[in-house]
């Protein structure tokens, strides 16, 4: 889903986009993909398998969804936000966690993220992908780095595969 439809859609660029998104309450833009979420998993081309993956602000909503969606199939989160040690207890879905090494501000929650994964016996697998930016997997900047957006979309795609049957 395009979470600034409302406002007339993506604009084509990133920094307009910021902009757009920061008119938007994120609660609100959650609730949107939880919707599509239900949206999908009831459409009748459907096998009721939906997962879902978020890079940057939508890496916070995949996790969010494995928060508030029971039934989610898996989550795939690049370096995005971490909910709070109690939101992260509400997590059923699997996890699969991409993190760039050279993000000092996401990454700053990814110990306090891990324990709270750990102390509900929540399923995930983070990678940390040495020596990139946040961002890493976005062709349009210059923090894209190939090599790591390859790898962490060949493991993201085979984590489908494997929890999304």
């Amino acid at each position: 889903p395009d979470a600034l439809w409302p406002l007339g859609g993506y604009p084509g660029n990133d920094d307009e986009g910021r902009e757009m998104q920061r008119k938007r309450d994120r609660d609100s833009m959650l609730e949107d993909f939880i919707a599509a979420y239900h949206y999908l998993k009831n459409h009748p081309d459907c096998d009721g398998n939906v997962g879902v993956v978020g890079f940057c602000f939508g890496g916070w909503i995949s996790n969010m969804m494995a928060v508030k969606i029971p039934d989610l199939g898996a989550a795939v989160p690049f370096y995005g936000g971490q909910p709070s040690a109690e939101e992260a207890a509400q997590i059923k879905a699997p996890l699969l966690v991409h993190y760039a090494e050279l993000d000092e501000r996401v990454n700053a929650g990814w110990e306090e993220y891990e324990k709270a994964l750990k102390a509900n016996n929540v399923e995930y697998t983070m990678h940390m992908y040495p020596g990139v930016n946040h961002g890493f997997h976005n062709n349009t900047t210059p923090r894209y780095d190939e090599a790591a957006a390859q790898l962490a979309w060949d493991r993201t795609i085979a984590f489908f595969k494997e929890k999304l049957k």
